[in-house]
């Protein structure tokens, strides 16, 4: 009888013991699923800059081509590099939201170009611009300092104008 006073304690000891490590307090309410990460592109851009400079202070022509795309936020323009011997700058785009098969607005794209600053747009264009290798043909706002040209991005980085 001895035995089965000293087995009490010890089962009534592992009972306490899980019971200290239950929680009873509820469950909060289930929160919304997140969000899916959006897909984003690496995508290369090229502009073709014109051969003449039309701003009157020739110094300034020298200056860096940059490159604007609305999925970007103030501070992550892109300084595009001059090909040597060429007319022609180029650089790469990271973390470009895909935007096609297209559900959404096509993504506006543009650059600052030195050589324009004295015509209507500013310096501000999105013609002579190839992105993801497609040669951009759609305007938003041509000839104003807004001009931007319309792009669709798939998920390898190639550019689409819009149908």
């Amino acid at each position: 009888m001895e035995r089965q006073g000293r087995r009490i304690p010890f089962a009534l000891l592992a009972l306490v013991a899980a019971a200290a490590g239950c929680d009873f307090q509820p469950d909060p309410e289930q929160g919304p699923s997140a969000l899916p990460a959006p897909t984003v592109a690496s995508v290369r851009i090229e502009y073709r800059q014109p051969f003449g400079c039309a701003n009157p202070r020739p110094l300034e022509c020298d200056n860096l081509v940059v490159f604007f795309g609305s999925w970007m936020s103030p501070g992550q323009e892109i300084y595009l590099a001059p090909d040597p011997g060429s007319h022609v700058w180029t650089g790469v785009a990271q973390g470009v939201p895909v935007n096609w098969p297209p559900v959404d607005e096509p993504h506006l794209v543009r650059v600052f170009d030195p050589h324009l600053v004295d015509t209507p747009t500013g310096g501000v264009t999105g013609a002579r611009l190839l992105l993801g290798g497609q040669i951009l043909t759609q305007y938003d706002s041509p000839g104003t300092p807004k001009e931007s040209a319309l792009v669709y991005v798939d998920g390898n980085g190639v550019g689409r104008n819009p149908l």
